[in-house]
């Protein structure tokens, strides 16, 4: 489990602008928020993606740079980006399943086709939200076992002006006998 205030593991991905991504070079300003989505066969995830690329620059304007990451190939996640269609918001692919475990992401196994008739992988990762600190450590983190009812983009940009501005700490950081 990832416990915030703490380092999150590492993080490096090939991304669809040719450059890889690396979370510990991002060099964002306030903070990096990784979305870790299901892959091209998750309908949920496109609109929810599509939230996410609308407000990207809204994000941008309060220090914090957007990344979706899924453990698609490259022809898959392009595939969704050019589904979601905001050309601001970064694609990483190829995420390995190991490191998906790593943060603590749940695996799932295919269903077969979904409801938009597009394979499942054998096996793919579920979604989960994280806002990363520029010094590498976790603010906020939703994991998901299903790809229903996720964190909503909206709010968390209004949190960052109060989050900004009263210099609000991460919380749940706590790890001692209780």
């Amino acid at each position: 489990m990832l416990i915030p205030r703490q380092p999150v593991p590492g993080l490096t991905v090939e991304t669809l602008s040719g450059a890889p991504f690396d979370l510990s070079a991002d060099a964002a300003e306030f903070a990096t928020l990784v979305v870790f989505y299901r892959g091209l066969h998750c309908p949920i995830c496109a609109t929810y993606l599509k939230e996410l690329g609308r407000l990207t620059p809204d994000f941008a304007e309060k220090g914090v740079k957007t990344v979706a990451i899924s453990s698609d190939d490259k022809d898959r996640a392009q595939q969704m980006a050019d589904k979601v269609g905001f050309p601001d918001l970064r694609f990483g692919y190829g995420l390995p399943l190991s490191v998906a475990k790593d943060w603590g992401l749940f695996i799932s196994t295919s269903r077969g086709t979904t409801s938009i008739g597009i394979e499942e992988p054998a096996l793919f990762s579920e979604p989960g939200v994280f806002l990363v600190k520029a010094d590498g450590t976790l603010y906020f983190s939703a994991v998901q076992t299903m790809p229903f009812v996720r964190p909503h983009f909206q709010e968390m940009v209004g949190a960052l002006d109060f989050v900004q501005k009263n210099d609000y700490p991460a919380r749940g950081e706590y790890t001692g006998a209780v």
